[in-house]
């Protein structure tokens, strides 16, 4: 990342000067406040159809990789099988930025940024895409999306006919990203989708070490920017200081459940974009 509770959960933001085409484009712009009389006038018929309309914005300001792209072939090889949670069905894009980044919407859409795959391995990509899915299926998004909907986009009204919402600027789209990038979960939210995609992935026949070896190298991400640069790891995963806890967790359930840990090689080298 979310149905219903669509949901659109940004989890990380680390520029890094990796091979990419452009730079994600997520207009931030926010203030105002909502009146809480407007929490009423939307419908969660209403907030489907800002998401749906919202990734409908992303993958057109945004530049998506076609299906014969080497990013595009490897994630498709890698969540194959993978193909939705709790009815909800799952769709995968890669978007060509130099952003270290991903996110996930509640209707199931799922964008990861082709520098994150430059510097991730399959498993601890994987171990994204879980934890991930386990916000979509625990549909935790739902109630972000909405506050993010009224504290930003919907900031000034948005007027409806007919039970209809009026569909948004691209102005207001931006403002709701800003938002949404500031979204953060509770521990136990994060504890319980560690837990789900673990789960998942078993489910899915993929080794559920990934998501251990997705928090180890999150850890490593946040140790090598460093809290006081400019270029830091801001939330990836909603992050809260217990993720040697989580790590261990991780680690301990995939070797009770007889998993052998996998060898973490690293990522596939890119291939040159033309």
């Amino acid at each position: 990342m979310k149905r219903f509770d669509k949901i659109v959960l940004i989890i990380a933001a680390l520029i890094f000067s990796l091979p990419a085409s452009a730079q994600f484009n997520l207009k931030r712009a926010l203030g105002g406040a909502v009146k809480a009389t407007q929490a009423a006038t939307i419908s969660d018929t209403q907030v489907q159809g800002y998401v749906k309309e919202y990734i409908e914005w992303m993958d057109a300001h945004n530049p998506v990789l076609p299906e014969d792209n080497p990013y595009t072939q490897r994630l498709r090889r890698l969540t194959e099988g993978i193909t939705e949670v709790e009815g909800v069905k799952l769709n995968f894009k890669v978007y060509h930025v130099i952003d270290v980044n991903a996110f996930a919407c509640a209707d199931g859409s799922i964008r990861v940024f082709s520098s994150l795959m430059d510097i991730m391995s399959d498993e601890e990509l994987l171990g994204v895409i879980g934890h991930e899915i386990g916000h979509i299926a625990h549909k935790d998004s739902k109630k972000a999306f909405r506050m993010a909907l009224l504290s930003s986009a919907l900031k000034d009204g948005i007027a409806s006919s007919g039970g209809t919402a009026a569909r948004l600027t691209d102005s207001q789209l931006g403002d709701l990203g800003g938002a949404l990038m500031s979204a953060t979960y509770s521990k136990s939210q994060e504890r319980d989708a560690d837990d789900y995609g673990y789960q998942f992935l078993k489910s899915a026949g993929k080794n559920p070490w990934a998501m251990a070896l997705s928090f180890q190298r999150l850890k490593q991400l946040q140790e090598e920017a460093g809290s006081g640069k400019s270029s830091k790891l801001n939330q990836l995963f909603s992050t809260h200081p217990d993720l040697d806890v989580r790590i261990q967790r991780m680690e301990e359930r995939a070797t009770a459940d007889g998993f052998e840990k996998p060898e973490n090689k690293a990522p596939e080298a890119a291939a040159e974009q033309k």
